[in-house]
């Protein structure tokens, strides 16, 4: 099972890292193994880098988008595919900063969804050290 974290980051933070993901990927690490009382400094940081995902319009698109095309539902604020052709199941939850996402492949159709919605995610899977730019998932599949 790999857990992806998906991140809209600023456009000025995409020009910067866009060359240097691992870079990127090493201050959300750090952020995310930040100790407890470190964590407003983290806060102020994780805030400072990334966009704010518009959760609602994100949420309708998601839900408009997929239940028309795939083995697609919601339940609450969670996004679910269940597609037995491609032998995926994945889930995807919208938060305001992020969205985290779980799947039992390497890669998921949220991907696609995602990257036509907007080209400025940033993917971190902290337990794998795996980090890419979702607008270069295209070149990677």
């Amino acid at each position: 099972m790999r857990v992806f974290y998906v991140f809209p980051m600023k456009k000025e933070f995409v020009d910067l890292y866009k060359e240097t993901p691992r870079l990127l990927y090493n201050i959300l690490r750090q952020i995310y193994y930040l100790h407890e009382e470190d964590v407003h400094y983290g806060f102020n940081l994780f805030h400072q880098i990334i966009e704010k995902n518009e959760k609602d319009h994100l949420d309708q698109y998601l839900y408009l988008k997929l239940h028309r095309e795939m083995a697609y539902s919601k339940k609450e604020n969670i996004h679910y595919i269940n597609d037995l052709y491609r032998d995926e199941v994945s889930t995807l939850e919208v938060k305001n900063t992020h969205m985290k996402m779980t799947t039992d492949h390497d890669f998921s159709s949220f991907f696609q969804v995602l990257e036509d919605y907007q080209s400025n995610y940033f993917v971190c899977d902290f337990a794998m050290q795996d980090y890419f730019w979702l607008n270069e998932i295209k070149m990677l599949v």
